[in-house]
């Protein structure tokens, strides 16, 4: 199978990574300087998974060169699979790529963090090609131009099809098998909205809380207001989830505080370092989205509401 890894930041460099490790026909678009050292040094990959520090061949182009070689080489050089690993603030961009570089049997992931992105990428391409949704579990970063930092035991994938889309599972389960030979993780899914929206959680507390105090993990992990703020706001997404009619599970702060005790202490998401440096940031999808669902479901959100007031202003 041919893959295309769109974002090549440290989640989508990562994929790309792996893939290219594992001899499996991979490309990825990128930008700039970091799309430059790509394509002359390769990508640089130090990951505590493989143990490795190795500087990787991969084809690499922008976004309209990749366009130019599928037009060049027509229909046998289109993906079979299209991982999505941009930021949400640049869905729209991306939706020319995708439209000229898919075939009508290409299956386009998204491993965005916010709940419901591959129905939103689905009806931006009008149906032209089919998005499922997923999430990732994993800790990496972008060290520098063309290297990518990947920190821990976990690199977990998890996607599946909408219920109303008819994606058979062999299909499905054919990627994961070829993933999984890379030494990715990966579960597909039997209920992608729950799964999606359990990941959206996590991701969307931890970012408010490490925004809201400026503040690293190690803060979340001992007793203290920080901690507070995160139990606030997982109680406040588990009554969003609920009244959405999510199976949520029942341990579900267990399992979020868990994730959080096991994140390096000097860990911080790419939400708050975008918004210390005064870059775009991802605060509409992991913020404001999910006050605006609490809001509209009825659902009592003081901690929400609580960062939403100190964040207006990014609105």
């Amino acid at each position: 199978m041919k893959y295309l890894v769109l974002g090549t930041g440290g989640v989508g460099g990562c994929m790309a990574g792996f893939l290219a490790l594992a001899d499996k026909d991979v490309s990825c678009i990128a930008r700039g300087e970091h799309l430059e050292t790509i394509k002359k040094n390769g990508l640089t990959l130090h990951s505590d998974l493989k143990k490795v520090i190795q500087s990787i061949p991969i084809k690499a182009y922008s976004g309209d060169e990749y366009m130019d070689y599928i037009r060049k080489n027509g229909e046998s050089a289109k993906p079979d699979v299209i991982i999505v690993a941009v930021k949400g603030y640049s869905l729209q961009s991306i939706v020319p790529i995708l439209e000229t570089v898919s075939k009508s049997s290409t299956l386009v992931i998204p491993i965005l963090n916010v709940f419901g992105t591959g129905k939103v990428i689905q009806e931006m391409l009008r149906g032209v090609v089919s998005v499922l949704d997923g999430c990732i579990y994993i800790q990496s970063y972008r060290q520098a131009p063309g290297y990518i930092r990947q920190i821990g035991k976990v690199f977990q994938l998890v996607y599946g099809a909408r219920p109303e889309q008819r994606i058979p599972a062999a299909k499905q389960e054919q990627i994961a098998m070829d993933l999984r030979s890379a030494g990715i993780q990966v579960t597909v899914s039997d209920d992608v909205r729950r799964d999606t929206f359990i990941k959206w959680g996590f991701i969307s507390a931890m970012a408010c809380t490490g925004a809201y105090f400026d503040c690293a993990m190690e803060k979340l992990q001992r007793p203290g207001e920080e901690r507070q703020m995160f139990c606030g706001l997982i109680r406040e997404s588990y009554a969003i989830g609920c009244k959405l009619g999510i199976p949520m599970p029942g341990d579900y702060m267990v399992q979020n505080l868990s994730l959080i005790d096991h994140c390096k202490p000097e860990t911080t998401t790419s939400m708050q370092k975008d918004l210390s440096n005064k870059h775009e940031s991802e605060i509409e999808g992991m913020l404001f989205k999910m006050a605006d669902y609490g809001r509209k479901l009825g659902v009592d959100i003081p901690t929400y509401s609580k960062v939403c007031e100190k964040f207006n202003a990014y609105r």
